[in-house]
């Protein structure tokens, strides 16, 4: 195996499905976080969505570009 020992490869696939197992948890919690607007108020969303369908692409990057700090952010505090 490349010079390797073998339980230096053994940790290196235990790690990559340590992290797809924390990108699968983290998905599915996305889902179910994004599942609760349309849930508990179906006509907020389509408030929502219609506003956004209104605003130009400038301001819908500057929300994304937020939303993804803001989430950076958060997982650094938590983790």
């Amino acid at each position: 195996m490349h010079g390797r020992p073998a339980f230096f490869w053994i940790g290196i696939i235990g790690v990559k499905r340590w992290m797809w197992n924390d990108l699968w948890v983290a998905m599915a919690l996305m889902l179910v976080l994004e599942g609760i607007v349309p849930f508990m108020s179906p006509g907020t969303l389509r408030r929502m969505l219609a506003a956004m369908a209104q605003m130009d692409d400038r301001s819908l990057r500057v929300a994304g570009l937020i939303s993804m700090l803001a989430g950076v952010g958060l997982l650094y505090l938590v983790h």
